[in-house]
Order: structure tokens, then C-alpha cells, then sequence
């Protein structure tokens, strides 16, 4: 359904769109097609979902019973924009929805901004899947408003703009890192990296850890001489208080003038209460030991933790010294 709307409808459970219809006081005719997790960007992000249907593009969060709600017709909406990412984004790419003049107003606390024309601009980010997302708001947009021959010209457009799948790039060298951890291990690099190469002994480690379903993708090649990978997992109740699910970018590449690696993390943690306090930045440095031939020296840094992040690791901490 995702890649060309009317193809293949996989609408919700009839539960699913009873409560999707009740919470925007829609029709009973008004089906939902998909939803996402995501951030509302305005002022401070805001953690909640978004909802499709063939005719809205909904919004429903709740903050400790602060409830934020719009839906927007997607008649409405002139352009749908795709912003790289950035520092300034977290790292996450962002999707904005720009409305038609006079358009909307109804939805106007949920806009971030208002342009010179009088238009609307809704900024969404830290989507799960956010070509996902995109391309299926895109399908939906696409079939509901544009002609024939529009399409064909954002079929295009849409190619060359598209982004990978899966989440934050790995642009930390402007983040202040703070480092964390330092030892000299008796290991050589060789076999201290097979923990950074998607096979069992990573999956096990990882799962020994207290992450549930863990995964990974291959490295691929993105720069000469550097590599990239997803994951994706989730956290057992008691590594994290909130046990949601996790998504990270990982890059590694070779250490200049030595027989070490540089590993660079961004990780993404859903589902947690404030939606700015989900990514932190990791480093790993990995190199040879001068104290011997078989072991490697690792160093590990942390950027910037926000509060909530900060309290939870702290807390955890607490619980594995007492055990």
C-alpha cells in the first residue's frame, strides 16, 4: 500500500477504527489506512501518533493528560517537503506539510510556523521508519489531489529526494563527548570486532544485555572507507524503566595510522516521555595496546544525555550496583 495507494489496502482492525473515528469524531465511513510513531515539532517536540486515512492526516498525543489533537485534509495541503538531517534535528530527517492559504486554522496550535504567504507548516520527525512514512503520506496526498500528469513530475521529484529508512545520521563530531570508559582488554581487535559484525556472538552478548529482538543489518559501503549498519531492538523492562523500542545508526571506520576502528552510534529511543530526550550520541575507539600483541585498548564516549535519558541510566546504574 505504502508504494502506490489502491494497489494493495490493508485497512486497521474494525477495533482500530472505531477508536481512530472516535478520537477525531470522523464518519463511520472514515477508514484507517496507517499509523506512525513520530515527534510534532513546534516550539519543544511533542512524542505522539500519526494517523492516515484516504481523506486526513491526524495527530493525537498525550502528555501527562496534556492532550494535543488536529487532523488536516489532505486537500488541503499544497507541499510536502522532506528536510535532511541535522544537528539542529537531532539527527532525524524531518517531514513538513505546508497548507494552502486560509487552510487548516483549525489546526493552527499544532503548526511550527506560519510563512509569508499565510500558509501553515507542520514539522513531523523521529519516524520509526520514516521512508515508510514518507512515501505512504506521499501515495495517499498524491492519489487524493493530484492529476495524472502531476504525479508522473513527483514520481520523479520524489526519487531524487527520497532518504534511507532507517533514522539518524552520524554527524557527531561537532556534539561534545564526554568520555565514559577506558580499559585495556585482553582481546585482539580482530576478534573484539566480530562483536560489530551482525553474527552470534553479537546477537547473543546483545540479548544478554536485556535487548529483546535484536537485529541488524549488513555494513555497506557510504564513503570510502566508511561503514554503515542499522539495528533495531527493544529493551526488557529491567535494563530500562521504559522498555520501549530502540533504533541506532551505526558508522565505523578505520583509525588514521593505526591498526584500530572508530565506531560512531546515534541511538533512538521511542516511546519515551518528552520527545527531545530520545537520541545520544556513542563512540567507540579501538586500538592497539602497546602492553602486549593480543590486546587492544577502548575507549568509549557519550555525548550529549538529556535529562530524562540521564535519570534512567542513572537509575539503572543504581540497581546493578546493588545487586
Amino acid at each position: 500500500m505504502e508504494k502506490e495507494v489502491g494497489k494493495k489496502l490493508n485497512l486497521r482492525s474494525p477495533h482500530k477504527n472505531s477508536t481512530f473515528q472516535k478520537l477525531f469524531m470522523l464518519p463511520p465511513e472514515e477508514f484507517l489506512i496507517s499509523d506512525f510513531t513520530c515527534s510534532l515539532k513546534r516550539k519543544m517536540p511533542i512524542q505522539g501518533r500519526l494517523f492516515l486515512s484516504a481523506r486526513i492526516v491526524g495527530f493525537y498525543a498525550n502528555f501527562f493528560g496534556h492532550k494535543t489533537k488536529f487532523f488536516l485534509l489532505l486537500e488541503d495541503i499544497e507541499d510536502i517537503q522532506v528536510i535532511p538531517p541535522s544537528l539542529a534535528s537531532m539527527g532525524s530527517p524531518s517531514l513538513v506539510i505546508v497548507l494552502r492559504k486560509g487552510r487548516g486554522l483549525d489546526a493552527r496550535h499544532g503548526a511550527k510556523s506560519q510563512d509569508e504567504e499565510g500558509r501553515l507548516k507542520f514539522y513531523f520527525q523521529s519516524f520509526v521508519s520514516f521512508n515508510v512514512a514518507t512515501r505512504t503520506i506521499m501515495a495517499l496526498w498524491r492519489t487524493r489531489t493530484l492529476t495524472p500528469a502531476q504525479k508522473a513530475e513527483e514520481d520523479q521529484d520524489e526519487r531524487s529526494i527520497m532518504l534511507e529508512d532507517a533514522g539518524p545520521i552520524l554527524d557527531v563530531e561537532d556534539a561534545k563527548m564526554s568520555k565514559v570508559y577506558s580499559a585495556e582488554l585482553p582481546i585482539n581487535i580482530e576478534s573484539l570486532m566480530k562483536m560489530f559484525d551482525g553474527g552470534k556472538l553479537e546477537h547473543k552478548i546483545m540479548e544478554k544485555s536485556g535487548c529483546l529482538n535484536y537485529a541488524t543489518t549488513t555494513w555497506e559501503p557510504v564513503k570510502p572507507d566508511v561503514f554503515e549498519r542499522r539495528l533495531s531492538y527493544k529493551f526488557h523492562r529491567h535494563v530500562s524503566a521504559f522498555g520501549g523500542e530502540v533504533t541506532c545508526t551505526q558508522q565505523k571506520l578505520p583509525i588514521p595510522d593505526s591498526k584500530g576502528w572508530t565506531v560512531n552510534e546515534v541511538m533512538t529511543l521511542h516511546g519515551v516521555p518528552f520527545g527531545d530526550h530520545f537520541h545520544v550520541h556513542f563512540r567507540y575507539q579501538f586500538e592497539k595496546s602497546d602492553l602486549a600483541d593480543s590486546a587492544c585498548k577502548c575507549d568509549a564516549y557519550i555525548g550529549e544525555i538529556f535529562e530524562v535519558v540521564e535519570r534512567e541510566i542513572l537509575f539503572t546504574t543504581h540497581q546493578d550496583s546493588s545487586i
